[in-house]
């Protein structure tokens, strides 16, 4: 079936930041047409006897925004169970006292209603794609539910072999963390009609040894590629000063030594970055992912986004956890990240149409996606939101890209489509079932915290 998106403003994110009236065409999955769209008529030929007719769904987006789906590139799945049971605690405290122990207690229905309550909110809300960290086990839980829901998904199990504090049910051993990755990835990649791949991901660099880094690298790199690299890095002041104790530097000098860095590589946070790690980075092609409100919430500061795109560095857009933020909605991401760009580096640093580039088509160029998502083109996959633009809160007019960043949220967000697939319509998910997700979620919550407290 054709879709044929009507009347609506398209906010395309195309190099020229092109704004304008019109519809949008989307056959077999990519957009076909943008502009003055004819209605595609009526086929008719002859089959079995009969007349053939090509079905046309028409949306009607007048008063609404089309824009590219979001694209969310550092995300934690296996921790939406533990919204709002991981307050006011500053990062090491958080991980060893509260996150590790739950995820150790996570079993695979756990997992799997963790994993559909977090893509039901951000679908709800606009993403299309996203870079998702699991837990040390069960990760096949996840994919299946990132399967199910009908998301482009990039995502892995965590590998931890190494660290203080780190419980039993999550300590590897390295050989065993890479099989069971290595595993995976044979497993999941390519499925969904190519929707799921496959991410190594170390957790950092204190929960990792430089085998299991470097044979991570082995792994993405080999035979061409086709597998992405995703760690955290200089998140927190107190984790800096915890690398430079246990390994005599910083986990940019270390992991750059160990070669996990390049195009494929994605580091979330980036908060303690100096000005060489930054040019280094930059040289690198390492990309950065920002998640202002999981850094403001756990205390680590404002990532130098302005000064590293300066440096040409890829910087990229993620909610992070639901235990650190403590949502998933990137509208509340885009806004942080202008509104503290401001704060950091002056008014004029990250305006509201680079702001939400930075969700969408920079999201695209970080994962290497941009020639197939992030922008509305010609061509492209149809991975893409209906926004309505005439809200209260919004209205009566003004700039488009500054409505958006700085008006829209996610009630706002009509339809979503992966794959010319519309997966939300009518702010109702057509794969997920919303009351059945959320007593999933309520119910496998607390045999979880059950289990993390026996």
């Amino acid at each position: 079936m054709k879709v044929l998106i009507r009347g609506g403003t398209l906010v395309r994110c195309d190099a020229a930041g092109t704004v304008a009236d019109g519809d949008l065409l989307v056959d077999d999955g990519r957009i076909a047409a943008l502009g003055r769209v004819t209605s595609p008529t009526a086929r008719s030929g002859r089959n079995g006897g009969g007349r053939e007719h090509e079905l046309v769904r028409v949306i009607d987006a007048r008063g609404c925004a089309v824009i590219p789906g979001f694209v969310q590139a550092h995300i934690h799945l296996c921790q939406v169970l533990f919204r709002g049971m991981a307050d006011d605690l500053p990062l090491l405290a958080w991980l060893e006292q509260r996150i590790w122990p739950y995820e150790a207690a996570h079993d695979d229905a756990s997992l799997a209603a963790s994993a559909e309550l977090g893509l039901l909110e951000m679908m709800l809300a606009g993403t299309t794609t996203l870079l998702d960290m699991g837990t040390v086990h069960g990760y096949d839980a996840v994919f299946d539910a990132c399967n199910r829901a009908g998301v482009r998904v990039f995502g892995g199990k965590t590998m931890m072999d190494a660290g203080d504090g780190v419980p039993k049910g999550l300590r590897e051993t390295t050989a065993s963390s890479l099989r069971e990755a290595d595993r995976l990835r044979a497993r999941w990649s390519g499925k969904g009609g190519g929707r799921l791949q496959y991410a190594y991901a170390p957790r950092f660099i204190l929960s990792c040894t430089e085998a299991l880094f470097r044979g991570t690298v082995e792994r993405a790199n080999a035979d061409g590629g086709g597998a992405l690299l995703h760690s955290h890095v200089a998140e927190h002041p107190d984790e800096r000063e915890a690398v430079r104790r246990a390994l005599g530097d910083t986990d940019v000098a270390m992991l750059r030594k160990w070669g996990f860095k390049g195009k494929n590589t994605l580091l979330a946070h980036g908060v303690q970055l100096t000005d060489s790690e930054m040019s280094a980075v930059a040289r690198d092609g390492t990309r950065i992912v920002h998640c202002p409100s999981a850094n403001l919430k756990l205390g680590s500061g404002i990532a130098r986004v302005h000064e590293l795109a300066r440096r040409g560095v890829k910087v990229a857009l993620g909610a992070d956890g639901a235990p650190c933020n403590n949502n998933l909605d990137p509208w509340v991401e885009l806004r942080h990240a202008a509104l503290l760009a401001k704060v950091r580096t002056g008014v004029t640093t990250l305006p509201a149409r680079q702001a939400l580039e930075l969700a969408t088509i920079e999201g695209a160029r970080a994962l290497g996606i941009d020639d197939e998502v992030g922008s509305l083109e010609v061509g492209k996959r149809a991975d893409l939101a209906v926004v309505r633009m005439d809200g209260p809160h919004i209205e009566p007019g003004g700039d488009a890209w500054s409505r958006l960043v700085y008006g829209c949220t996610s009630r706002d967000v009509v339809h979503v489509m992966v794959d010319g697939e519309l997966v939300v319509r009518d702010r109702e998910h057509t794969r997920l079932d919303h009351e059945r997700v959320l007593a999933r979620a309520r119910a496998q919550a607390k045999k979880l915290v059950a289990r993390a407290e026996a």
